[in-house]
């Protein structure tokens, strides 16, 4: 068969025909053979590598195989005319036979693999080192189409098309990838319950931004693998599909819309056994569509939602959903609503809890129990434009990030003595070099003294230096060690899991009674040695994350100290007058009242709504009302600049109430916010001031009103 006419082959098998003259040229062959083919096939990179590497094909060996089979035929200078073999000829006839055998309509890349495979010159030979022949590739070729036959010229991606745009999350939760979800119970059983549906079963979970949606169907995936769910779910597949990837490189017109058409048959294929979860389902409605007369994502997905022949999880914000779903009422009709709440303080610390161990095993630290508390509690209550228990966890992870830094760092003491050591050469060197310069040994023997005792000190710090980078090595190691050990029990401990599911038993005991036991008494070993060092306070490192490091990244993100945040609250609250009185002399009244009103608003004793305190200060000017003000910010946030003060003699006029809140949507600067609602967005913990109140207009204290009454 004559490789003249393209129309007869698919975009890919005609490209790589096309690339094997490169290849010919390149190996200044004259004659064009299969050799060149496959090794043009192996460079694309594609389904032919996907292919060979499922039957265990080492494609870079075979590729240099090839390569060099190519590099002992017969050579010419100049290859200016390249002709057709009589083994490639062969091999497109038998690549022609495999299409027809397919019936498919025209010959593509797998066609091509099956024509190399029976090519009896080099590609039988070759693939029979790795024990393939063309029966088994014919059955791993079926394996990666499917169902689909080759109708058109570029079918290649729409192979595996759920593999290449999803991600398995029952694999994932098999292999131990998905962290442990503590709770949601509720959420979990309303999502298999909607799944459970004839019609219409496709939950959608809905929440705030870091509340566990994501969390939710790597739980359901975690339950399938577990058995714990009811028979019409047992041993089906969770893939997460990922929009992006779907968009990207489209390129044609009709491009995405056959991707995604290539995923939807997959699963309606699967007869249920594949569960699709979409996370971001906002981004489905418009997505493809930036051409005219193209369908977007949503309207392909409607009719195989309705008739369930599709069962679909998705995951949106509540402003995503309002904004995109909400206004599709055919799309949002085809989803039941499941809303995730926020996890209370108490639930985030069993989340953590359950969580402690992964981050242990993965930042080499031990994270104490007080510092999951702190770290529920302090974001809870210092960090608000942020939901439980994402905030928690990132606070976690970031102070373990911080701890292990530090082990992989020099210790303060060894970096100390390092550079005072540098800093004495430094200067012995310069009064050698004067002493040459002058040629006289010392001015008055006062630089021959300061010599002997710089020698004497560099002495001392080098024994020094010598020892603490000797106990650095010895206790960083040590650590190290402990990391390790962990990370292998973590590895049996999913072994273990995955014999019990296999119910070898006896595999299962021998693990937990025989090898996990002996790591767990190994690293009970080195961190006692550790923990004794730590006792003598002769411990250079330290590898427990605790209630001041959670506090030192808390105050790193919002500014607060880090004192106030740990220091007693009761304490605080006894000191205030005298503290208050420090700053503002006389005035006893006033600041009684103050006083009396924070510290009922710290008792509980107050709308929880409302802020700490309003206070109207009243009398002549320099009597200290604007002192008062700065000393309880100073005092309750450690900082004057925690003080916002707006002037109120510039709202004087009705029309500037929108400079405190911001312009409404459509006029001129609406996106920059109001002077107040910006300074109290970038600074929450602060004292607002209203500076000469009496002279704004009477609108303003119409928004103060609100303000005032529910914070």
């Amino acid at each position: 068969m004559q490789p003249t006419d393209s129309s007869k082959f698919t975009d890919k098998a005609w490209e790589a025909i096309v690339k094997s003259q490169d290849v010919a040229r390149r190996c200044k062959n004259q004659q064009l053979e299969v050799e060149h083919i496959a090794i043009a096939l192996l460079e694309q990179q594609e389904l032919a590598n996907r292919i060979l590497s499922r039957v265990t094909v080492d494609i870079t060996r075979f590729q240099q195989q090839l390569e060099t089979f190519a590099s002992r035929q017969p050579k010419v200078l100049n290859v200016d005319q390249l002709y057709l073999g009589r083994g490639l000829d062969i091999m497109l006839d038998n690549a022609e036979a495999a299409r027809a055998n397919l019936g498919d309509e025209y010959i593509s890349v797998e066609h091509l693999l099956l024509g190399i495979a029976v090519d009896e010159r080099v590609g039988k030979r070759l693939l029979k080192t790795y024990n393939l022949d063309s029966q088994k590739l014919e059955a791993v070729i079926l394996a990666v189409r499917g169902s689909q036959k080759v109708t058109d010229q570029n079918p290649e991606s729409r192979y595996e098309a759920l593999e290449k745009y999803g991600r398995d999350l029952t694999e994932e939760a098999k292999a131990g990838k998905l962290d442990p979800v503590i709770g949601r119970d509720e959420e979990i059983r309303r999502v298999v319950q909607v799944l459970s549906r004839r019609s219409k079963n496709n939950p959608v979970l809905i929440g705030e931004p870091g509340v566990g949606k994501t969390a939710i169907a790597e739980a359901l995936a975690q339950r399938i693998i577990n058995g714990d769910v009811p028979e019409s779910l047992k041993n089906r597949q969770l893939i997460s599909l990922d929009m992006g990837s779907l968009i990207a490189g489209a390129k044609y017109r009709g491009e995405f819309e056959d991707r995604l058409r290539a995923v939807l048959r997959e699963v309606t294929h699967s007869d249920g056994q594949i569960v699709l979860f979409i996370d971001e389902l906002h981004t489905v409605v418009g997505a493809g569509a930036s051409q005219q007369g193209t369908m977007d994502a949503g309207n392909l997905l409607k009719p195989m939602l309705a008739r369930g022949e599709l069962r679909c999880i998705g995951a949106s914000t509540l402003d995503e959903y309002r904004k995109h779903i909400e206004k599709d009422a055919a799309l949002e009709r085809r989803f039941q609503q499941v809303y995730v709440k926020q996890p209370t303080v108490e639930d985030t610390i069993s989340i953590l809890r359950g969580l402690k161990e992964r981050y242990e095993v993965h930042h080499g630290v031990n994270i104490t129990d007080s510092a999951l508390v702190a770290a529920a509690t302090l974001s809870h209550r210092y960090i608000n434009d942020r939901f439980l228990p994402d905030k928690a966890i990132d606070l976690v992870d970031e102070a373990a990030a911080k701890i292990k830094m530090e082990i992989t760092s020099k210790p303060v003491e060894l970096e100390a003595t390092d550079r005072r050591l540098m800093q004495l050469e430094m200067e012995k060197l310069s009064l050698e070099a004067e002493d040459k310069r002058t040629g006289v040994s010392g001015a008055y023997g006062a630089s021959q003294d300061r010599l002997d005792r710089i020698e004497q000190e560099i002495t001392i710090l080098r024994e020094k230096q010598q020892k603490l980078s000797g106990q650095w090595q010895s206790e960083k190691q040590l650590l190290q060690d402990i990391s390790a050990l962990k990370e292998e029990e973590e590895q049996l401990r999913l072994q273990i899991e995955q014999a019990e599911r296999d119910y070898d038993l006896n595999k299962a005991a021998q693990l937990k009674y025989g090898k996990l036991e002996t790591l767990q008494h190994d690293r009970d070993a080195k961190e006692s040695m550790m923990l004794e060092l730590q006792s003598l306070g002769t411990a250079l490192l330290r590898e427990q994350v605790t209630e001041a490091d959670i506090a030192e990244i808390v105050a790193k993100w919002t500014g607060i100290p880090v004192k106030r945040l740990l220091e007693s609250e009761r304490q605080k609250l006894l000191q205030l007058e005298g503290h208050l009185h420090q700053r503002v002399i006389g005035q006893g009244d006033a600041v009684a009242a103050v006083a009396a009103a924070i510290r009922r608003a710290r008792a509980g004793m107050k709308d929880p709504g409302r802020p700490i305190g309003s206070f109207l200060f009243m009398g002549p000017s320099g009597v200290g009302k604007t002192e008062l003000a700065r000393a309880l910010a100073q005092f309750l946030f450690d900082s004057d600049d925690a003080l916002v003060r707006i002037d109120m003699s510039e709202y004087m006029e009705k029309h500037a109430v929108s400079r405190l809140v911001g312009a409404p949507p459509g006029y001129i600067g609406y996106e920059e916010g109001g002077q107040l609602s910006e300074a109290i967005r970038r600074c929450p913990y602060s004292v607002v001031l209203l500076d000469e109140v009496e002279k704004a207009h009477r609108d303003v204290f119409n928004i103060l009103l609100q303000v005032l009454d529910d914070g």
